[in-house]
C-alpha cells in the first residue's frame, strides 16, 4: 500500500495486499472497508492468463476498473468465450446485482471494484 496521509490509502496494481491464492491462481484483496451488510468496500482481484470463470452472479452491484491487463467479460447463463468483449486497462464496467456473467483473461489482469456488502457469488 502506498499512503502519504493518515487514513488515506493508495494501491499499485503490482503491489496489492493479496489475501490468498486459489488453486486456479486467482487472488482477492480487500483494499478499503469491510464486506459487512450495508458497508461499502473496495477490492482487487487478480486473474492469471488463461483463467476463466463459468457463469455466475453477485449479490450486490459492482463498479469495476481494469487496473492492469485486459478483462474478458460476457453475459448469460452459458459460458461462451466467443461472446466475451475485451476491456483493456483503464476500462470502467458496471455489473448489476444478479446479472449472470462469465469472465477471465488471456493476459495477467487486475481488476479493482467497489460494492456494498454483503457480497456473495452464486
Amino acid at each position: 500500500m502506498i499512503s502519504s496521509l493518515p487514513g488515506a490509502a493508495a494501491f499499485d496494481p503490482n503491489d496489492m495486499p493479496w489475501e490468498v491464492t486459489h488453486d486456479d491462481g486467482t487472488k482477492p484483496a480487500t483494499l478499503v472497508g469491510t464486506r459487512s451488510p450495508g458497508e461499502i468496500f473496495s477490492y482487487a482481484f487478480f486473474i492469471p492468463a488463461g483463467v476463466y470463470d463459468g457463469p455466475h452472479s453477485h449479490s450486490a452491484a459492482a463498479h469495476l476498473h481494469v487496473a492492469a491487463g485486459e478483462l474478458q467479460l460476457g453475459y448469460g447463463p452459458v459460458l461462451d468465450l466467443g461472446a466475451t468483449r475485451t476491456y483493456p486497462s483503464g476500462s470502467f464496467l458496471y455489473v448489476a446485482a444478479g446479472a449472470a456473467h462469465f469472465d477471465g483473461a488471456d493476459v495477467d489482469t487486475v481488476i479493482v471494484g467497489t460494492a456494498i456488502g454483503p457480497w456473495s457469488t452464486e
